[in-house]
């Protein structure tokens, strides 16, 4: 019984550990709001010239030094992270996690659902 409880809560620690959150635009800009936020861009510079979220900064996910990019990032501030329809951002946010990163948000839909 102690065995099957400890792998239970085992598995809880490690679906929480590792999960981010997905976020609606409408909290994604109340947490934009917070001092100290960290709004990454994830997508291409390409994309990114064509339009991006005021304020962002853009670390392309498909960079060769992105993990070394995003491990310069301050671990004790929240990351706000979004591409263009979610695919990217949520690979980008499990990396965040992985590094130590605790408040990964990720922006439900991205760029292309994001109205001003």
């Amino acid at each position: 019984m102690k065995t099957i409880l400890f792998s239970i809560s085992f598995l809880f620690v490690l679906i929480n550990v590792s999960a981010q959150k997905v976020v609606e635009q409408a909290e994604f800009k109340s947490l934009m709001k917070t001092e100290g936020a960290q709004l990454i861009d994830v997508r291409t510079a390409k994309e990114f010239a064509q339009g991006k979220i005021s304020g962002a900064v853009n670390i392309d996910y498909f960079s060769s030094n992105f993990t070394t990019a995003i491990s310069k990032l301050d671990k004790s501030k929240i990351i706000l992270v979004y591409c263009a329809a979610g695919g990217r951002s949520a690979s980008a946010a499990k990396e965040f996690k992985r590094l130590g990163f605790k408040k990964v948000y990720d922006l439900k839909g991205g760029y292309d659902h994001w109205k001003d």
